[in-house]
């Protein structure tokens, strides 16, 4: 701002101030009378009024030239943010995979990959991480924290990538398709595993007892046989459970809980792998078949346990009466024996049976049904293990042999009663009056006279 040219006239002095950065005329007049004294008080007034306009003027070109260097900072700050945007300035690149960053500070931390060097420890567990964006989320497994809530169901997720995924079951994305069957996944990581099945790879493999696995959840499952550890305890009845999952299971059976339902019979399941399961019963599939005698079975782990009468392996042992079994349902069964529980009752006559196999046999009895008939004589059996055993008739088969005599039997039962006779031992005793017997059937003969 300057005063741009003084006017004299007779009667007044006119001033006239133009504003040059505005663009804005700004007049100013000032009546002079001429009386010496007051011509000079006003004279001077002019003077201080130009020179605060000039100290006005110097003051707003150094605001003009401040607003002008933040401005050229902005302008460069905005260029930087371009240029990492289209990655004209990523200026420090990674020697051993060519990727490249904005940041000194980002190539450091990701050298962490090739390094190997995690600094980020958890003080509870002692498990290290490479980031601290993954020590922080890890934390949540101590503290039980899930931030993500699914705005549909309500269930809640430690990490935003489980929320995102878990939204696809509400969405009936599944954006994975297997090339070979055509089965869809909502994860990635689901189809890798899934391949699988075709490949018939199982990368995991238990060090104690040799047996892989396709998924490492599975391994870390299998591995609490040999250790023993169920680390999942239900709150309402106290039972601990070997696997976070299969304590979601075990609540529903208090809950009551099926939401699997067969869609051809109604059937409904506490598990989707047993309604996966059920539906072969429809369709007749057996996907799982042995390399060595092509025997086929609906459920993988029917072909495991099958492959035990391959190699004799009996890998669940009773610690009270030294019986080994090749299947754990059949040890947990054998164990009822010994504690003497009938969990499961007959809704008919009110019979308490040590199993639910051993149930579904017995509601025959009420039934009259015998879905297991030889294709030889005709006759039928409500058992496919009766089936078995009375097969033998035809075929006169005796695969057990005892050690000591040579003899053989149709049933590991008959083997087992006669290794009494080597023995001395009895083990069937009258419970009114305490005879004791080598043979079950001596004992019942034994009961009738009582």
């Amino acid at each position: 701002m300057k005063i741009e040219f003084i006017k004299e006239e007779t009667e007044d002095i006119e001033i006239i101030i133009k504003d040059e950065t505005e663009d804005i005329m700004i007049e100013e007049t000032c009546r002079v009378k001429h009386e010496d004294t007051e011509e000079q008080t006003d004279l001077m007034a002019l003077k201080e009024a130009s020179h605060e306009v000039n100290e006005r003027e110097e003051e707003n070109k150094h605001h003009d030239f401040m607003i002008g260097e933040r401005l050229t900072e902005a302008k460069k700050c905005s260029s930087q943010k371009r240029a990492q945007k289209t990655g004209t300035k990523s200026h420090f690149t990674c020697q051993q995979c060519g990727k490249s960053f904005d940041q000194h500070r980002n190539l450091q931390v990701h050298m962490r990959v090739h390094t190997g060097e995690k600094p980020y420890t958890c003080q509870q567990c002692g498990k290290s991480f490479t980031f601290t964006g993954n020590l922080k989320v890890h934390m949540r497994a101590h503290t039980g924290e899930k931030p993500h809530t699914c705005k549909q169901c309500g269930k809640s997720f430690s990490q935003k990538g489980n929320l995102k995924v878990h939204m696809k079951v509400h969405t009936q994305e599944k954006a994975y398709t297997c090339q070979q069957c055509g089965q869809s996944f909502t994860h990635k990581g689901s189809l890798k595993v899934h391949m699988r099945i075709h490949t018939g790879e199982k990368p995991h493999t238990c060090k104690q007892c040799g047996q892989s696995f396709s998924q490492k959840g599975n391994l870390i499952a299998h591995m609490r046989i040999h250790t023993g550890e169920s680390p999942f305890t239900c709150q309402q009845c106290g039972k601990s459970i070997s696997g976070k999952g299969n304590l979601e299971i075990h609540m529903r059976t208090h809950t009551g809980e099926k939401p699997f339902t067969c869609q051809q019979c109604g059937q409904s399941f506490t598990h989707k792998g047993s309604l996966k399961v059920h539906l072969r019963s429809h369709t007749g599939e057996k996907p799982h078949t042995c390399k060595q005698c092509g025997k086929s079975f609906s459920q993988n782990v029917c072909l495991i346990a099958h492959m035990r009468i391959h190699t004799g392996e009996k890998p669940f042992t009773c610690q009270e009466c030294g019986q080994s079994f090749t299947v754990k349902g059949n040890l947990i069964v054998h164990m009822r024996n010994h504690t003497g529980e009938s969990p499961f009752a007959c809704e008919h006559c009110g019979k308490s049976i040590s199993g639910k196999g051993n149930l579904k046999v017995h509601m025959r009895i009420h039934t009259g049904e015998k879905p297991f008939t030889c294709q030889q004589c005709g006759e039928s059996f409500t058992h496919k293990g009766n089936l078995k055993v009375h097969m033998r008739v035809h075929t006169g088969e005796k695969p057990y042999i005892c050690t000591l005599c040579g003899n053989g039997f149709k049933r590991e039962q008959n083997l087992r009663e006669h290794m009494n006779i080597h023995t001395g031992e009895k083990p069937f005793t009258c419970g009114q009056c305490g005879k004791s017997f080598r043979f079950k059937g001596q004992l019942k003969c034994h009961m009738r006279i009582h």
